[in-house]
């Protein structure tokens, strides 16, 4: 014997900002036709709300039905378990889960635990860091020359940072690319690769290499250039040696 369905109070809650009082759709018409499409008998069927029929499709509803607006008071609609037709009719709106969602509380809890973890794993890792890798990520982060900031200044910049965009700051740090993109913003700094004719060439500027490195494509960003180049056969051997200026 199938268990008989459990009715429970629910709260609906509007996905958009809205005025005190929000009214959604509740009957089909041209303007918004209110539908919902029944995938066993391969049509759409019209959805209205009455609050004396028992279901939400029109054609299974009598010709004398009570209609009603469904409204939303600051946010959220309460829907109690003895009023079947609405929650049926919420259920099948072509706007729940866009517009409108039914208030989970587990799941909505489970979801505000997972993101403070991630804050607080955040928060942890940005206080662990030591003062060359706040500068290392301060350049990624911010694109930034750490040596014209405080240290004090670049500290509570990248906990900043990791509280109010904890899973970008993570996935920033977790980066194999990053200390790469670090170092090239260093080579930059250091005044190693210059930039020429008119902003079109990449140089080397140390003090035994004077060479030019490779013209910029147009409309290209010069740090992007020189990443490019850096990482390509041809780039190699010029890593290397900028490489050991700054192991020095």
């Amino acid at each position: 014997m199938a268990k008989p369905t459990v009715l429970v109070d629910k709260v609906y809650k509007l996905l958009i900002n809205a005025p005190l009082s929000y009214t959604i759709a509740s009957r089909n018409n041209p303007r918004f036709p209110l539908m919902w499409f029944d995938e066993e008998k391969q049509i759409n069927r019209v959805l209205r709300y009455a609050t004396n029929q028992n279901s939400p499709f029109e054609d299974e509803q009598d010709g004398n039905v009570i209609l009603e607006p469904v409204v939303f008071e600051d946010g959220f609609l309460s829907v109690p378990k003895t009023n079947v037709a609405l929650q049926k009719f919420l259920h099948f709106h072509p706007h729940n889960g866009t517009l409108f969602a039914e208030l989970d509380k587990e799941k909505d809890a489970s979801e505000e635990v997972k993101d403070m973890n991630i804050e607080v794993d955040a928060l942890i890792e940005a206080r662990s860091l030591d003062i060359s890798q706040i500068e290392m990520i301060s350049r990624v982060l911010f694109g930034t020359d750490p040596s014209t900031i405080s240290t004090a200044e670049l500290k509570r910049d990248i906990l900043v940072f990791a509280r109010r965009y904890p899973q970008d700051f993570l996935d920033v740090i977790n980066d194999p690319e990053l200390k790469f993109h670090a170092k090239v913003r260093t080579f930059f700094e250091n005044g190693w690769i210059g930039i020429r004719g008119n902003n079109k060439e990449l140089w080397y500027n140390t003090a035994t290499n004077k060479k030019k490195m490779c013209s910029i494509p147009f409309n290209s960003d010069p740090f992007d250039t020189a990443l490019a180049f850096l990482t390509s056969d041809e780039g190699i051997d010029g890593l290397k040696m900028l490489d050991m200026l700054l192991e020095s």
